[in-house]
């Protein structure tokens, strides 16, 4: 979550390298991901193309596997790259429940497709190296830089991917399990301020927008939590971001011991954050600030100190910025702007030279647990939101500056406003027209997929992830499905 990197929620846990970061760097307050779902926001940031452009519909569909990358660019141009961890552009970690619940997700049924959040404490005191294969990653990331990188005679670039902060998969909820377990250990837990934690205010369920009352249902949130149920899950998830600020930490103490902190320049930033119980609802997937908004933190020689940067910006945009510390002439087609212009203390001359940068970002999302394909314009004060062809579910507005919590939808009470960000939306983007090219891909995925398991499909389908609801009705969703076809 983007705000934990600034105030008040960096108020809530201990960040130390996000803090060393924004000291000697440039801190972005309203950053945002162009897709809440790691595999459609990796291929934006990788691509600098919206979703809608390049079709990434969900965590098993992104960029063909032969789409040239900034880092392809970079290389082609004589840098030395690298890549650990987690990359997931071409294609996320998915499983079958996962593809079926984004293709069925137009179909008329409620039918939950998590575990219900929980909380897990593993070790003791003493216990660091929680998510170990994070921590294996970035070993190998500083044994790169301290072994290879230092004797480089031609410029680098290293990516890290990291999995945290991620809640875990959960296998109480049977074979197909959700990943609904916030795990971190009592070490990371006391980086943690309890009194800081903000309990988010919760709607009733018939108050809710549809999409989200759909939502908050598959993501099994819809009973009852307590406040020191929610204040844990948010808790336990502040400590797995502090885990994360710590692996931070080694790449750049790697940079200071090989002496090469002072001539690089590292971005730190997220595919989507975490609702963390916001609105009722745990993950990603929604247009929510907890969701939404993103961390995007740049440090390096030239950058301007203790800066922090109120335009609104996203993960398009890192793209051209690459190519421009680079030095290398961005293409015409992409949807990013370069952060050269905002981030440096002088101009550089030989910046490419584009169109100026516009008031407003673009998110999208048409993935599971969510049941319509949904769009976000924005702007520095208005957040619009709206799904389908624009007209058979209601849009919202949220005033940030007046509700940052987004508690109330203001878009029938400024129609004038929500119109015109409308308006440009459509400029941007025919988003009906994406829409229903999303209806169409689903029901040809789906059918391919029925047809591919013959005699066979109803026993498969019943027991995906939803198995424990749908097993009570069996015929009455089967029916549903035959309905939408």
């Amino acid at each position: 979550d983007g705000r934990l990197t600034f105030y008040p929620g960096n108020q809530t846990v201990a960040l130390p390298f996000i803090n060393l970061m924004k000291r000697y760097g440039t801190v972005f307050l309203k950053a945002y991901t162009n897709s809440p779902i790691c595999c459609p926001s990796r291929a934006a940031m990788w691509s600098g193309l919206f979703t809608h452009l390049t079709e990434s519909w969900n965590n098993f569909k992104g960029l063909d596997p032969d789409y040239v990358t900034w880092m392809d660019l970079l290389q082609k141009h004589g840098y030395h790259t690298k890549k650990f961890g987690k990359i997931d552009y071409t294609s996320g970690h998915h499983s079958v429940s996962n593809r079926v619940e984004a293709w069925t997700r137009d179909v008329d049924f409620l039918l939950r497709q998590e575990g219900r959040p929980t909380v897990k404490l593993t070790g003791n005191k003493t216990h660091i190296r929680v998510m170990e294969t994070d921590w294996q990653n970035t070993d190998k990331a500083v044994n790169w830089i301290k072994e290879e990188a230092i004797n480089f005679t031609q410029p680098f670039v290293l990516y890290l991917g990291l999995n945290l902060p991620h809640p875990y998969p959960s296998p109480s909820t049977g074979e197909n399990f959700g990943s609904s377990t916030f795990l971190t250990s009592p070490y990371w837990l006391k980086k943690v301020s309890y009194e800081a934690i903000k309990i988010p205010k919760w709607s009733s369920l018939s108050e809710m927008h549809p999409v989200d009352y759909y939502s908050s249902y598959t993501k099994n949130c819809t009973g009852e939590f307590t406040k020191e149920e929610v204040r844990n899950i948010r808790a336990f998830y502040y400590a797995m971001c502090a885990e994360t600020d710590a692996m931070l930490g080694k790449i750049i103490s790697a940079l200071r011991d090989t002496g090469l902190l002072k001539r690089t320049i590292i971005i730190f930033t997220a595919d989507h954050g975490e609702l963390a119980m916001d609105h009722r609802q745990f993950y990603k997937m929604s247009m929510y600030e907890g969701s939404s908004h993103v961390p995007l933190l740049v440090m390096g020689p030239g950058i301007k100190q203790r800066q922090q940067i109120s335009n609104v910006v996203s993960l398009v945009d890192i793209y051209p910025t690459m190519l421009d510390i680079a030095r290398i002439p961005a293409q015409q087609n992409l949807s990013g702007y370069s952060l050269m212009p905002l981030l440096f203390e002088e101009a550089q001359n030989e910046v490419s030279t584009r169109k100026p940068r516009p008031p407003w970002v673009l998110s999208e999302f048409h993935g599971c647990n969510v049941n319509s394909s949904t769009y976000m314009l924005r702007t520095d004060t208005w957040k619009y939101i709206t799904y389908s062809d624009g007209n058979s579910v209601l849009p919202q507005l949220f005033d940030l500056s007046a509700d940052p919590d987004e508690l109330e939808n203001i878009a029938l009470k400024f129609p004038v406003v929500a119109h015109s960000l409308d308006k440009i939306l459509r400029s941007i983007v025919n988003y009906p027209k994406v829409s229903s090219s999303v209806q169409e891909y689903n029901k040809r995925q789906f059918i391919s997929w029925k047809q591919s398991l013959g005699q066979n499909y109803s026993n498969v389908i019943a027991n995906l992830r939803w198995h424990q609801d749908w097993l009570k009705e069996p015929k009455k969703y089967e029916d549903a499905i035959d309905k939408w076809l």
